[in-house]
């Protein structure tokens, strides 16, 4: 299993706006094969931050989705992303918490 968990900074007038943009975005990649989780969402606390927390299967699952955002053409009229930070973790093993 992939989690992928990171952060953008955006400005913070058009944070609602950068969300409303990804709405479909983010149901295409859930609809994708080997995704069991994915969402961008406003932190609650600093108003130019959105978190994105994406879980995949695989591997093999995850390559398709950046394949296919790797030849999507840029969009002039989105939100700017100011600074983004994203890292994959890879999990060798899963459990409830505290066990």
């Amino acid at each position: 299993m992939l989690i992928i968990a990171g952060r953008f900074e955006i400005d913070p007038a058009r944070r609602d706006e950068f969300i409303a943009g990804k709405h479909a975005a983010m149901g295409e990649s859930r609809a994708e094969a080997g995704c069991i989780d994915y969402v961008l969402s406003a932190d609650p606390l600093e108003s130019g931050r959105v978190y994105l927390y994406e879980r995949w299967e695989s591997k093999e699952h995850l390559a398709p989705h950046l394949a296919r955002l790797g030849a999507a053409p840029p969009d002039p009229d989105g939100v700017p992303i100011l600074s983004a930070d994203l890292q994959q973790y890879e999990i060798s093993a899963i459990g409830p918490i505290g066990s």
